[in-house]
């Protein structure tokens, strides 16, 4: 854990409970022996190979709001080690994430990998951006082969991350995913069917 994520996830409040229920004393360890500033190659790696994410944000009402966000794989774009960003496609036009942005730009993500178990959780401040704004940024944030309608961008300026246990994680997987590791076993079922066809065609002579 980072002592970065841990001076905002860990308010009074918290810290009250940790100590309630046993827990306090093992992080306050962690706390003082744990500096992370900016991505490293691990997290790079990671978001580079996602596609999707859960996205807090928080309205006036002082709701949060979160939101799926996905995408082809790689469609989150690590632009440095302190910055990540997307372009926000066309949706159901409620404009709820986008709307909480403009008063509160504190976000939070949260990205899983099912198949590996794995989750990363982000604290970020939250950037809007139009998109002829920076046209220049919209060519980094560009997919290609993925059909989709760019509505605007979304930079995230990295304040603080975690990664989270497995515990209670189901591993789920994509049908590429499946495709993929079958893929061998098809290939040899294939090899097969093609012998038996020849020694048919041996059999008959």
């Amino acid at each position: 854990m980072a002592k970065n994520f841990a001076e905002i996830a860990f308010t009074d409040a918290v810290k009250k409970l940790q100590e309630q229920h046993g827990s306090r004393k093992a992080y306050e360890r962690m706390e003082k022996f744990s500096v992370i500033d900016g991505l490293t190659e691990n997290e790079i790696s990671f978001i580079k190979n996602q596609n999707s994410f859960y996205l807090a944000s928080i309205g006036v009402k002082a709701f949060p709001y979160i939101q799926h966000r996905g995408g082809s794989k790689g469609f989150l774009k690590v632009l440095d080690s302190k910055r990540i960003g997307f372009i926000d496609f066309v949706g159901n036009k409620q404009y709820v994430s986008v709307g909480n942005m403009v008063t509160n730009n504190n976000v939070s993500l949260i990205m899983i990998d099912y198949p590996t178990r794995t989750r990363l959780k982000i604290y970020a401040k939250s950037e809007v951006i139009e998109l002829k704004v920076k046209p220049e940024l919209y060519e980094l944030l560009d997919l290609d082969d993925y059909k989709f309608r760019p509505e605007r961008m979304m930079i995230f300026h990295i304040e603080a991350y975690d990664w989270n246990c497995p515990q209670h994680i189901t591993p789920r997987y994509t049908v590429d995913e499946i495709n993929e590791a079958f893929l061998p076993q098809q290939e040899y079922i294939t090899s097969l069917e093609e012998e038996i066809k020849v020694l048919k065609e041996k059999i008959k002579f």
